[in-house]
């Protein structure tokens, strides 16, 4: 799922938060949080959890691969053909957290999951934002 060849792209998307890992941890792992920045999900932060994410367009079907608390967190995503894994890389910084999102695994003719998923995730990180904002 993860190749890293020539023939697989990756798309990253990097920004730091005035929040403490913890909390984006929270955000990330917890279902009702997810829920408000993502999609809803059946996700529980356990190493080979089978979840998935639900939109109005569809499912995605995953599995939780690494787990390392407010640090590292990866899953494999497939949806419409589409055969890739997120990872979420936690950093803390003297203001707060660097967060880094990268999914990989698209192939060539996977043009247009690849341009949603460039379109989409700084999208769902600004959404992310929003619920860090107001949660405690």
């Amino acid at each position: 799922m993860n190749d890293a060849s020539p023939h697989t792209r990756t798309v990253v998307v990097e920004r730091d938060f005035p929040h403490p890992a913890e909390k984006i941890w929270r955000a990330l792992t917890q279902p009702h949080l997810i829920e408000a920045w993502l999609m809803k999900s059946d996700f529980a932060p356990v190493p080979g959890h089978r979840f998935s994410f639900n939109a109005d367009w569809g499912s995605v079907a995953c599995e939780v691969i690494v787990i390392e608390a407010n640090s590292s967190l990866s899953y494999s995503w497939s949806a419409m053909g589409l055969e890739s894994v997120v990872t979420w890389t936690l950093r803390p910084t003297d203001s707060g957290t660097h967060l880094r999102m990268e999914q990989s695994g698209f192939r060539a003719e996977q043009e247009q999951a690849y341009l949603g998923a460039q379109y989409g995730w700084p999208k769902f990180m600004a959404e992310l934002e929003t619920v860090l904002s107001r949660e405690d």
